[in-house]
């Protein structure tokens, strides 16, 4: 069977240069494609890269849990770090039954993201 690897992730947003300015700026993700003429920027998170699309016509593609989730090797940092830069979260970091830590947070259209530190 082919060898296949998780490459990217997509998720919808509302408005471009907002959506933009989140992941860039209060994330601080590296930007890898950015095209608002497109709608779609993507961005560098390890092996894999994750990218938003205007959703156009498709409003109810926004404002979802989007099961993606970002890993922090000190989840309490980034946590500080992501609040004091204006991330709004639905949850602290809190201790989970699988032995990790979660946090989740919301972009400026309410899309929900995981933030995890997992068991060392």
């Amino acid at each position: 069977m082919t060898d296949l690897k998780l490459g990217y992730v997509n998720f919808f947003v509302s408005d471009f240069d907002r959506s933009l300015e989140f992941f860039r700026d209060r994330l601080g993700l590296e930007v890898k494609t950015e095209d608002a003429n497109f709608g779609y920027a993507s961005f560098a998170v390890g092996r894999v890269q994750m990218a938003f699309a205007v959703s156009g016509d498709q409003p109810e593609l926004i404002g979802r849990h989007t099961g993606i989730g970002l890993m922090a090797e000190d989840i309490q940092a980034a946590y500080q770090e992501m609040t004091a830069a204006g991330v709004e979260f639905e949850t602290a970091p809190e201790k989970q039954p699988w032995g990790g830590v979660l946090a989740l947070f919301r972009d400026p259209d309410g899309n929900i993201f995981y933030l995890d530190e997992l068991p060392g």
